[in-house]
C-alpha cells in the first residue's frame, strides 16, 4: 500500500483557491501548473506540473496523464529556457515520506538552471514568495506560450 494521505486530507491542488488562478501558466482538461510558492533562491520562478485527478503518486498515476505531466512540461521546459534565458531546466519529482514527498497530489517541478547554481548539491532552505512575485513569472511564461 502506498498511500500516505491522511483522511479528511485538504489537497491545496484539488482545492486551488481563487487567488492562485493568476498564477497558473498553462491549464487543459488533464494537467495545469502553476509557479511553486516556494523557491530556492538562485533558481526563482520553478513550475509545479500537476494532472487536474486527484492521484497521490507516481505508483497510483494512469499512463494517460503521466503522458500529459510529461508533454506539457517538455513545452514548458522549451518556453522556460527562452523566457528566463536560463543555462538549461531539471526536473524532479517525489514518492512517498522516504522520498521527500509532502503534498499528497503527484506533480513534478521544473526548475530553471544556471550555471554554478549548485540546486542539487548545496539546497538551501526555499523561500516563500509573495504572490505578486509568482504572478509576475507566471505572466512571463504565459506570453511565451503565445
Amino acid at each position: 500500500m502506498h498511500d500516505h494521505e491522511p483522511p479528511g486530507y485538504d489537497c491545496p491542488f484539488c482545492d486551488l483557491p481563487a487567488e492562485r488562478e493568476a498564477e497558473v501558466v498553462y491549464r487543459d482538461e488533464r494537467v495545469f501548473a502553476i509557479v511553486a510558492p516556494r523557491w530556492w533562491p538562485r533558481n526563482p520562478g520553478h513550475l509545479l506540473v500537476v494532472p487536474v485527478a486527484h492521484h497521490e503518486n507516481l505508483y497510483d498515476l494512469p499512463a494517460a496523464d503521466g503522458h500529459a505531466v510529461f508533454d506539457v512540461t517538455q513545452r514548458l521546459a522549451r518556453v522556460m529556457r527562452a523566457v528566463y534565458d536560463c543555462d538549461g531546466v531539471s526536473t524532479r519529482q517525489h514518492n512517498e515520506p522516504a522520498g521527500d514527498q509532502d503534498v499528497w497530489h503527484f506533480h513534478q517541478h521544473l526548475f530553471p538552471r544556471y550555471a554554478g547554481d549548485e540546486l542539487y548539491r548545496t539546497l538551501p532552505e526555499p523561500e516563500w514568495l509573495p504572490a505578486p512575485r509568482r504572478r509576475e513569472y507566471a505572466q512571463r511564461l504565459r506570453a511565451g506560450l503565445g
